[in-house]
């Protein structure tokens, strides 16, 4: 019995690393046709506490207003010359949802297009959101979110977050539906978002293992042909158990993704390194200024002066040689790099020099 009982939870417990290991559909796949659109406008802030653009250096802001007045039937005289501080020009951006339909509420994000020096406590005025094709998807209007402050005084100041940027929650309504038809005829396409013909074949056996033999077919590294009903509500149901489905990707091909700008390093696990030899040495360049004040001999005619004796070192540490052992795992790789003893930035040289010897084996990605 306690035999039984120990493989049964072995069993389980081998199951559960396995279903671990799975993902959805849904998690690596889309239909095709099924898809968000983003939407543009330009707009107007109002409502500022004197942070809104200067309008001597944002002409389209004094031109948006004008525009804005004579549409309420305002006319201004002729020659009058609008010193606003309260307003502020703003690119309205918002993304259409897939099947959204008319009164449906997205939330919208407001950026500062002139010198705006803050956007907190504005309000948004009716501005009309456009698709690529020029026309208008929905309406956007509301009180901006911004989750910053800022103060100062006497020549200093402190800002918490960024003040030329805020969101409002819900503050576009939909007026306009796309036609988003999913497949043709009796059949639906599932895109993978990574191409890759192993995961794209365990797919369509997925397919035709819980939904029927022979509904799926693997067209080439991203589709998947398959066969649906065509009645609506069929169709539906159908879909909604293919994107539930479990399946188990292949493993990506080795890649490491370097942001020369902040020095990030990113490699998944199929990362590899061969057997290679590296030297490096840091380059330290100090610059030291002392300032130091000339008084002159009393009753002589001098003058008080201010001198700077700047001093600059140069210190080079000698880069040892050390041999890189090849790693087959994540592991060992990440343990081979830190032996060299660099830094994030010095990292991204090393992984460079490492790829043009053939010692790196994965893409090296640099963003």
């Amino acid at each position: 019995m306690r035999r039984w009982i120990r493989g049964m939870l072995a069993a389980a417990l081998l199951l559960g690393s396995v279903a671990a290991s799975a993902e959805r559909i849904k998690d690596i796949a889309n239909f095709a046709g099924v898809r968000s659109n983003p939407l543009v406008g330009y707009g107007l802030v109002v409502g500022l506490d004197g942070s809104g653009d200067q309008t001597t250096q944002t002409p389209f802001t004094v031109q948006s207003i004008v525009n804005m007045l004579s549409n309420m039937g305002i006319a201004l005289p002729p020659g009058v010359s609008l010193q606003l501080k309260n307003v502020a020009a703003v690119m309205v951006t918002a993304t259409l949802p897939p099947f959204a339909q008319p009164g449906q509420a997205i939330d919208v994000t407001a950026s500062s297009l002139g010198n705006a020096k803050s956007l907190k406590g504005g309000t948004l005025l009716m501005t009309p959101l456009k698709g690529a094709d020029g026309n208008v998807y929905a309406l956007a209007q509301g009180n901006l979110v911004i989750s910053g402050a800022s103060g100062g005084g006497g020549g200093s100041k402190v800002t918490v977050n960024h003040l030329s940027a805020g969101r409002i929650p819900g503050g576009a309504t939909v007026e306009r539906a796309v036609l988003m038809p999913v497949g043709a005829e009796d059949t639906v396409s599932v895109e993978l978002k990574d191409a890759d013909f192993g995961t794209a074949q365990k797919v369509a056996d997925a397919i035709n293992r819980n939904l029927g033999s022979g509904l799926a077919a693997a067209l080439d590294g991203r589709r998947i042909q398959v066969k649906a009903p065509a009645e609506p509500d069929r169709r539906v149901a159908f879909l909604g158990m293919i994107e539930n489905l479990d399946v188990t990707p292949e493993q990506g091909m080795a890649r490491v993704v370097v942001n020369s700008r902040t020095g990030s390093v990113v490699m998944n696990r199929a990362v590899q390194l061969q057997d290679c030899a590296v030297a490096h040495g840091n380059l330290t360049v100090t610059v030291t200024a002392d300032n130091q004040v000339s008084q002159p001999g009393a009753f002589s005619n001098g003058q008080t002066r201010n001198v700077q004796n700047a001093q600059v070192d140069i210190k080079q540490e000698p880069g040892n040689l050390i041999r890189v052992k090849a790693g087959a795992n994540l592991a060992d790789v990440v343990k081979a790099i830190n032996a060299v003893g660099a830094n994030p930035l010095d990292m991204i040289a090393i992984l460079q020099a490492m790829k043009a010897a053939g010692a790196l084996r994965a893409e090296l990605e640099v963003i």
